[in-house]
């Protein structure tokens, strides 16, 4: 006959293992703190002028949502883009413009919420005397969540009276 401790042990093992491969296969909620966010520099291909770029989340499976907070400084845009899902951008602080493709320049300001139809043409940013944050956020398709295009020429930035 077996070691009746010997057997416990074991049993206690077995359990102790399946428990923990439960707790590893269930999700989990994740708290990314704010010092652990990629900050970058808006680069010179994307953005004219000073921009700042703060990542704040990356698809994660099933999921195929990201967003970021973007800050224009005054004169400051986007280049021309489009989203193959469409995005949705929150105003958190200032003024700035939208435009999309053939259209106006349109004034977005803090609380404002703006969705872009997937496949439009467009760009966004600051104002000439003005600072814009907001927080930009996209679904992806094989990766891509955007579609980087031409500059904006200082004739398509301006705001059409």
């Amino acid at each position: 006959m077996r070691n009746p401790v010997a057997v416990t042990l074991l049993l206690a093992s077995i359990v102790m293992n399946d428990v923990a491969a439960a707790q590893t296969s269930t999700p989990q909620i994740t708290i990314t703190p704010a010092t652990a966010q990629n900050v970058i520099t808006g680069s010179p291909k994307r953005f004219t002028g000073s921009v700042r770029v703060q990542s704040l989340f990356d698809p994660t499976e099933p999921s195929r949502t990201s967003g970021g907070a973007v800050t224009f400084q005054p004169g400051a845009r986007s280049a021309w883009h489009t989203h193959p899902l469409g995005q949705i951008l929150i105003v958190t602080d200032g003024v700035g413009w939208i435009r999309q493709w053939g259209g106006p320049v349109q004034v977005i300001r803090k609380g404002d919420v703006v969705w872009i139809p997937p496949g439009i043409k467009h760009w966004h940013g600051a104002t000439p005397t003005t600072a814009m944050t907001h927080i930009a956020v996209q679904e992806s398709i094989n990766g891509v969540a955007v579609n980087w295009l031409e500059q904006v020429t200082n004739e398509q930035y301006q705001l059409n009276k």
